[in-house]
């Protein structure tokens, strides 16, 4: 929506800490001798040359430039042009030579800024607003949005990362501002709501995957870092990711890219190519299309250093994890087989070893035999598999492509509208290691046994114990994902009212395929009639193997169907300029199905999930914007929305921002949030994972352990698989939030801000606490009201013991409160010398205060641990992120460094041990494997440069991770081996080399 003013004297547009000016049409304008615009990004600021006006520097701005720049502040004074006097303190012979001709008249159009409905030429709102440019984008090499948003300090704790292959959204990237998880973010394209991405986060967080928006048509990306529920409604708690795709484009514009890293494997192919032609003002018509594509090849930990390579630790001081090893219910892909009788007659699942163990087959594809002295049941020799470096994987193949097109026609200066059309492919195959015979869920089969006469029972007339793992049965997920979006859009004014009308239909859909799990009752089969060949797998045909393990094939959906319409204008004059005012309602349909993933239990080892759910969400909003006085403006905005089955519910915010001096302003907002139940939360959907604990680390009394005389059964860590089921009483999540912020631009060359968020949630939607049901059977033996429990096979060695659980699962509840606290900091300065160099520093980071949650009736911290755990995957939340990027252009050549840098995390989450103590025991003596029991900082590098050979032709290459740094050693974090795929994921691809072309017409 635009509103168009005119304007024939010299004017600059009011930025944050713009000087107090005349009040235009709701806009502030100030009168100089002539403006200049560069676009920047991280803060919402536009940055302006004041030709003829001489900003105050002080201190505080010396001090600021000092710790940013350092020595080339000073020879920015140096070699910068003497500034001219103040307009007032102009003669009037100078006043007449800087003022413009009336035929010069400049045509101002507003936009709309993220979490406002208001359009505005001030883009400064009371709110903090990060806005990355296009050109951002091109500097910082990245070429997908979810790594130009995932880079923003403010994405912490439940933000989902890309090489998260093992995860239940397997193939997609999510965005979670302050750590609020990637439910309580809300991720829009031009401002209006997408898809949710088939397949949801940990059975339970619908969210957008930021992997099928097209980079290529992307005009700039705003991230509001403020709840915004009363604009937008449920899900606005955390803040909002607006990105905004091209209005339009002429000519001919494409790029090719090829990358590699230096340690093998990684090869990375780009190509995008965007095209259109009409001009809005002399043709009335706009049409172009863009197309992108983009391909990753795996890369193997084989391939990287140790120990983030081997699953043996010894060379760190940990102990040996590889497979293998009877006494840890796991087999290699080699197998070993023990002489054993049956705890139950009949039952092949009750085998107990009489003798020693043996390898079914020489010990090679990379096995090693180990040997364990003795001769009775636990002894012998197995093949030990180091699982991570035959068959572990850094990063999986990805394969992503997608088309955009738009046609914009002009009616007349006032009114206008669009179509837009996009379908984007994603595509994942990600390598996973071998079956284990041995599974604890949802059949028991720690203790299988191969029956006398089968062809892979080596004692005649004796059962045979047998520990193996299928490697002739490939172990793969695979995801294609589909993304249609369509958008009509009409914007236009009629008398003094600004409109804007838009419909938008976007669907996901997906299949998701899992190969080689092993069912349960193929596996029962094999082994019963001896179809299946353990010592010679090379002879099992594709028939037999399809039997053991039968693909799984589940296909999801999503959808988002939205229609909007508002209208803004101005209202009455104030002392500091038009009110003005806008509204809005919106009716969309939203409906979503996940397949059930192990439907009946047929796998082994594998969790469950299954949502479903439709709905029609209706809301209205209204904006009233304020400016009391020439230096004081406030903003007030509200919304009413309606969920069926959910009820009502009404967000309001306020804003306030003041500029007390020309180069200062303060801003702060107060507002109230909510998030609906989604539907993975809702009734008729349910989801199961498993953690691995031991009976004794779930807090089982003494009594309990003695029952089995300590026992593996007991003291050995297995699966345990805790499920959690939709709630149809479940009430929406509500939200305070608070921000306070301080604004300045000292000098014409630096701008800087600083803003306080302290965001508070309750009745937060969590999963009911298995560890009280847990313990409440270990005491009494019996199950707690409301939950389920199931229970495994009796101990083999202590038949008549309590048995342990295998399952434990109750209904989603709505929590007490969680709070978050923070400050974020960005700083931005711009040097032009006077020997044709232009100098850019931005300078962003974020730290946490604080981040508790009251978890039944107990507070717990994780700021600055790897809390909390099960929902950040082991990631963690740190307590600072930051970058700092520096920009040197010379003529045709423009080079960038950016440092990226993500503070340590302590080794301790209490949501899983309630304790702040440390709790990682791969060290000696089963301490903690680093004598700090701390994951390290990880800070590293990136350069992109660029040299523009003619107006047509640009070259490009950049390195990432250019010292080639390490990740700390993170032994904690379950989605990778020994480091943190989240936050150090560029450290495990190492230096990272790319070179391409642009090409422009």
């Amino acid at each position: 929506m635009r509103n168009n003013l005119r304007i024939v004297n010299y004017l600059s547009i009011g930025t944050r800490c713009g000087r107090p000016g005349t009040r235009i049409g709701g806009v502030r304008i100030h009168f100089h001798r002539r403006i200049e615009r560069v676009t920047h990004k991280r803060l919402n600021l536009s940055w302006f040359h004041f030709g003829g006006v001489e900003m105050k520097r002080n201190k505080l701005a010396l001090s600021l430039a000092g710790l940013l720049l350092g020595p080339a502040a000073g020879v920015a004074f140096a070699q910068s042009a003497p500034a001219a006097a103040p307009l007032d303190q102009q003669t009037p012979a100078q006043q007449q030579q800087a003022a413009p001709a009336p035929s010069n008249a400049k045509q101002l159009q507003t936009i709309t800024v993220t979490g406002s409905a208001l359009p505005r030429v001030d883009t400064e709102t009371p709110s903090p607003v990060t806005v990355i440019t296009a050109q951002d984008i091109a500097r910082s090499g990245f070429t997908t949005v979810s790594d130009v948003v995932r880079a923003v300090s403010a994405d912490n704790s439940g933000t989902i990362p890309p090489s998260f292959y093992a995860g239940f959204a397997a193939g997609s990237a999510g965005v979670a501002l302050r750590g609020l998880t990637v439910n309580s973010t809300l991720v829009l394209i031009d401002g209006k709501r997408a898809a949710s991405y088939p397949l949801v986060d940990d059975g339970i967080r619908s969210f957008v995957d930021l992997q099928t928006i097209p980079l290529a048509a992307v005009e700039r990306i705003e991230v509001l870092k403020d709840g915004a529920s009363s604009i937008y409604g449920s899900d606005a708690i955390a803040g909002v990711v607006n990105v905004i795709l091209k209005p339009s484009f002429q000519g001919v514009q494409g790029s090719a890219e090829v990358g590699n890293s230096q340690h093998g494997g990684g090869f990375h192919k780009n190509a995008t190519l965007v095209a259109g032609m009409g001009d809005l003002d002399t043709d009335h018509y706009n049409v172009y299309f863009s197309a992108e594509w983009e391909q990753d090849q795996p890369i193997r930990l084989r391939d990287r250093d140790y120990p983030f390579n081997s699953q043996n630790l010894t060379g760190i001081g940990g102990p040996d994890l590889r497979v293998g090893n009877p006494l840890n219910t796991n087999g290699s892909t080699i197998g070993t087989v023990a002489p054993a009788t049956l705890g139950t007659p009949g039952n092949l699942l009750t085998g107990v070893a009489t003798g020693p163990f043996q390898p079914l087959r020489p010990c090679t594809d990379g096995t090693q035999a180990v040997t364990v002295p003795g001769t009775g049941p636990g002894t012998g020799t197995y093949c030990a598999q180091d699982n991570a470096y035959q068959y572990g994987f850094a990063q999986q193949y990805t394969n992503r492509g997608g088309l955009y097109a738009r046609y914009t026609f002009k009616f007349n200066d006032t009114t206008r509208a669009y179509a837009s059309l996009s379908y984007y492919e994603s595509q994942l195959h990600a390598n996973g290691t071998p079956s284990q015979i041995q599974s604890g869920v949802p059949n028991n089969t720690d203790t299988i046994t191969l029956p006398p006469g089968n062809p892979s029972n080596p004692f005649p007339g004796q059962y045979a114990l047998i520990n193996y793992a299928f490697g002739d049965i490939p172990t793969a997920t695979d995801t294609d994902t589909h993304n249609l979006r369509a958008v009509l859009d009409l914007q236009g004014t009629f008398g003094d009212w600004n409109y804007e009308a838009s419909v938008a239909g976007n669907r996901q859909w997906m299949q998701y395929t899992n190969l080689g799990l092993i069912s349960y009752q193929g596996l029962l089969n094999a082994i019963t009639n001896g179809t299946y060949n353990f010592a010679n797998p090379a002879s099992n045909s594709a028939s037999v193997r399809n039997s053991v393990s039968p693909p799984d094939i589940a296909n999801n959906h999503a959808d988002m169907d939205v229609f909007d319409f508002s209208v803004n204008r101005e209202l009455f004059d104030l002392a500091g300029g038009p009110a003005g005012f806008a509204s809005g309602v919106q009716f969309r349909h939203e409906a979503q199905l996940q397949q059930e993933l192990n439907p009946g239990g047929i796998y082994q080892g594998l969790g469950d999930t299954f949502i479903t759910g439709a709905r029609n969400v209706s809301g209205i909003y209204a904006e009233f914007d304020a400016p009391l006085l020439e230096n004081l403006e406030m903003d007030a905005s509200g919304r009413f929305d309606h969920y069926p089955r959910v009820g009502n519910n009404f967000s309001p915010k306020v804003g306030l921002k003041w500029k007390p001096f020309d180069w200062v302003a303060l801003r702060a907002t107060y507002s109230k949030g909510f998030r609906a139940p989604q539907f993975g939360e809702s009734a008729g959907s349910f989801s199961a994972g498993f953690v691995n604990s031991s009976v004794e680390g779930q807090g089982a009394p003494a009594s309990f352990l003695a029952a089995h005389g300590n026992s593996n059964y007991v003291t050995i860590p297995y699966a345990l698989e805790e499920g959690s089921a939709g709630n149809p009483n479940l009430k929406p999540e509500k939200s305070q939030s608070f921000t306070a912020g301080l604004v300045i631009q000292p000098v014409s060359w630096l701008n800087a801000s600083i803003d306080y968020y302290n965001i508070r949630k309750s009745n937060v939607i969590v999963p009911a606490d298995p560890g009280v049901a847990l313990l409440n059977y270990y005491q009494t033996g019996t199950v707690l009201p409301g939950y389920t429990m199931q229970f495994d096979t009796p101990d083999p060695l202590h038949p008549t013991a309590p048995l342990r659980p295998v399952f434990v699962g109750a209904d989603y509840i709505n929590g007490n409160w969680l709070k978050t606290t923070g400050v974020d900091l960005d700083l931005q300065a711009h040097f032009t010398f006077g020997n044709g160099i232009t100098y850019i520093s931005e300078l962003q980071g974020t730290q946490i205060f604080e981040w508790k949650e009251d978890v039944a009736g107990e507070v717990e911290s994780y700021v600055g641990t790897q809390g909390p755990y099960n929902l950040s995957s082991g990631a963690g939340t740190p307590r600072t992120r930051a970058n700092w990027a520096n920009t040197v252009e010379y003529g045709p050549f423009s080079l960038t460094a950016t440092i990226y840098f993500t503070s340590k995390e302590y080794e301790s989450a209490e949501d899983v041990t309630g304790t702040v103590k440390c709790f990682d025991a791969l060290g000696p003596n089963g301490g903690p494997l680093a004598g700090n029991c701390t994951m390290s900082s990880f800070t590293y590098g990136n350069l992109v440069g660029s040299y523009k050979f003619n107006d047509h032709i640009t070259f490009t290459a950049s390195v990432d991770n250019v010292t080639d740094r390490k990740p700390p050693i993170d032994p904690l974090n379950y989605a990778a081996n020994l480091y943190n795929p989240t936050y150090d994921f560029a450290g495990i691809v190492g230096r990272f080399w790319n070179v391409g072309v642009k090409v422009k017409f």
